[in-house]
């Protein structure tokens, strides 16, 4: 049997495996065993937390529900970093993930702060197919005419975004323009697709469809994207609230350094054993 901890970043829930001591034999298929709802555990993410090489408190492997193997989440970064402040009674440590380390402070009783680094704005660096200017283009997709497709944008937090920007989030297509803008081949690793709705100043209203695992309550680095689009479009300024289904995360993208800083809660869910020899042989 195999522990695990079920935790979530308001309501973006993720079954947590330690393997800094022990190896555990995660791949596409039992991630996605581990995520089935059904037959699973049931979760967005699929988290290991695996030994660090560089000085970091740990290394951590993500996988979407669908079993494809990312390099960031943010939410989930919140909550590995949490339980590692706690185990090392600190509120400082690094992640290293595949897309890049991750800087984390403990921020209050149940909120962390991670710097998740840099956006990178380039087309190549997102990536996608051809070169565009990624703070606003057109983007065609077959059986739909919204008008945010004619002005999209496109960052990278660690992972890629298309961020449409909409007059009313909360009636915009997210599970069937999602999908399609997912496998656009214009993002040849598929995308994240975030519909963003500028309530004032200081507030973004934000509904996702997430790359491998479709309509999630949050995404961090969602958040984040939709932030730095938002803000480079004159929307908002730096330091922006990002109201998502489930809850609100506080994003400043850093003048000094143009690093970005998500703040926000955590929660434990529940703990337990699985055997995922089992899970495999479900499906």
């Amino acid at each position: 049997m195999t522990a695990f901890l079920k935790m979530h970043g308001l309501g973006n829930d993720f079954a947590i495996f330690d393997a800094r001591i022990f190896p555990i034999p995660m791949d596409s298929a039992t991630a996605r065993a581990v995520a089935d709802r059904r037959h699973g555990i049931g979760c967005d993410q699929v988290i290991v937390m695996e030994p660090a090489k560089n000085g970091a408190a740990a290394f951590m492997r993500i996988f979407n529900a669908d079993g494809g193997e990312v390099d960031a989440c943010g939410n989930a970064a919140r909550c590995v970093a949490y339980v590692l402040m706690a185990e090392r009674e600190t509120d400082h440590l690094q992640l290293a993930t595949a897309g890049g380390p991750l800087s984390c402070s403990g921020n209050g009783p149940d909120a962390v702060t991670i710097d998740m680094g840099a956006p990178r704005l380039d087309w190549r660096e997102i990536p996608m197919a051809q070169a565009v200017d990624t703070l606003s283009f057109a983007l065609s997709v077959t059986g739909f005419d919204d008008e945010a497709l004619q002005s999209a944008s496109a960052v990278s937090v660690g992972n890629p975004h298309c961020v449409l920007f909409v007059k009313d989030a909360e009636n915009a297509p997210v599970a069937t323009l999602g999908r399609a803008i997912e496998t656009h081949p214009w993002f040849p690793a598929r995308t994240n697709v975030e519909f963003v709705e500028r309530r004032d100043a200081n507030t973004l209203r934000m509904r996702v469809w997430e790359r491998g695992a479709g309509i999630t309550r949050a995404c961090g680095t969602g958040a984040c994207a939709a932030a730095v689009a938002a803000s480079l479009r004159g929307l908002v300024g730096r330091e922006v609230d990002v109201a998502l289904d489930g809850g609100t995360l506080h994003i400043h993208w850093r003048e000094s350094d143009d690093h970005v800083l998500m703040t926000g809660p955590v929660g434990f869910s529940f703990g337990g054993e699985v055997s995922l020899p089992a899970l495999l042989a479900q499906t």
